[in-house]
């Protein structure tokens, strides 16, 4: 197994399947030394390179498609009150966000009722189902910061700044949600098991996880999706997989956000273990070939970006990137960028003036473009091209726009 840039791996792979137990995971993907967290808030150039750093080796579980960083280190990650991982200054983000979060209270009857939410970050998504109706919030999180939390109904919301964990069994509620949080948990088994045992005696609870479509990034060779936080990865199939094999009547799996998010429902139930289908061989086989061809093109798209940037410094040309969160991080060091980049923009206010962990870019708001005057925007994320077309025309921009 070779890293990135073609050197033998000396990284320490687990030998099995967090998800399922099995043996052996294929390693299929390697980045060595990427910055081990990449929303921290850096204060300078010097900090952010030298932030620390750690070895991604991406392993394929060929017993129930399950993806994981075979080698990583939870002692390297850091979730803390300078952990910047907001989206909600996106106007787009907040409409798709109160959406959902309308139509789960709809669903499941939330008005009135107790519900909690594991990895709740700002708190903006549980201060939210409080406002549209729920009677109490109670979240975890240990990057939760009180003082942000402004909306209507904060004052209906609780925040254990600590991870979850069985300490907090007795803690009761209706609803539990886990959003953009599984996917950060190297131990994925034992932790839904252990969510699973807290809920013995909840009547009628059902529980929504909300996690990347590892599909969509594979398919779409997306490597700036991988990154050191990210230690566990999911198709709608292992995720199902995972929840039914440990204790849960899957309700639903689906997909949101363009494809980008991956949700399940599902309700505790008196059985557990493993409960395979007879297609579950298929589907295992549909992630083994999107996982190969991953394996095999990604690299060129890697170098097709490099030689885009470079040929375009050459000439002269000015090109920052939109998006400053873990996808410009991974983009940045994958593709080995320094120069090629002038700047990186992020509407998220608290974000400016630092610096991208890794490669020490400067983070600047859309204000600052028009005396950086950008012949060229990379935006990290598509969803957000019209909105970010907005932006550049309203300060009178018109560069070139591309998206990964």
């Amino acid at each position: 197994m070779t890293d990135i840039e073609g050197r033998p791996s000396t990284a320490t792979l687990a030998e099995r399947c967090p998800a399922c137990g099995a043996a052996h995971p294929e390693p299929f993907y390697e980045a060595r030394g990427v910055p081990s967290n990449s929303c921290i808030l850096m204060d300078s150039a010097g900090e952010a390179i030298g932030y620390p750093r750690g070895d991604i080796v991406l392993g394929l579980c060929d017993a129930c498609g399950f993806i994981s960083n075979l080698a990583f280190d939870p002692a390297l990650t850091e979730y803390s009150a300078r952990y910047e991982e907001t989206q909600g200054f996106s106007p787009t983000f907040s409409r798709w966000h109160r959406s959902l979060a309308e139509q789960l209270v709809a669903r499941h009857r939330l008005a009135g009722k107790t519900v909690i939410e594991i990895g709740c970050g700002k708190g903006e998504f549980l201060t939210l189902l409080c406002e549209l109706g729920a009677a109490k919030g109670i979240g975890f999180d240990p990057a939760y910061r009180p003082e942000r939390n402004t909306g209507p109904a904060a004052d209906r919301v609780e925040v254990v700044r600590d991870f979850y964990s069985d300490r907090y069994a007795a803690i009761r509620g209706d609803f539990l949600c886990c959003k953009m949080t599984l996917e950060h948990i190297p131990t994925v088994g034992d932790f839904v098991a252990t969510v699973r045992r807290s809920m013995d005696g909840w009547d009628d609870a059902v529980v929504f996880f909300q996690v990347p479509e590892a599909s969509i990034i594979l398919d779409g060779l997306g490597f700036w999706d991988v990154y050191y936080e990210h230690c566990s990865y999911f198709t709608p199939d292992s995720l199902r997989r995972l929840f039914a094999g440990h204790g849960f009547d899957v309700l639903s799996v689906d997909t949101d956000y363009n494809g980008q998010y991956l949700m399940i429902e599902a309700r505790p139930s008196a059985s557990s273990g493993d409960r395979a289908e007879p297609e579950d061989a298929a589907k295992a086989a549909s992630t083994r070939r999107l996982v190969d061809r991953f394996r095999d093109s990604y690299r060129p798209a890697v170098d097709g970006w490099r030689r885009r940037l470079d040929e375009a410094a050459g000439r002269g040309e000015r090109t920052v990137l939109w998006g400053s969160g873990s996808k410009g991080v991974s983009f940045l060091t994958t593709v080995g960028l320094g120069d090629q980049v002038a700047a990186v923009v992020d509407i998220n206010p608290y974000r400016r003036g630092k610096y991208m962990p890794g490669t020490g870019h400067r983070i600047v708001g859309p204000d600052d473009l028009p005396t950086l005057r950008p012949d060229r925007v990379v935006i990290m994320n598509p969803i957000y091209r019209q909105e970010i077309g907005a932006m550049l025309a309203e300060r009178g921009l018109t560069p070139e726009i591309l998206t990964v």
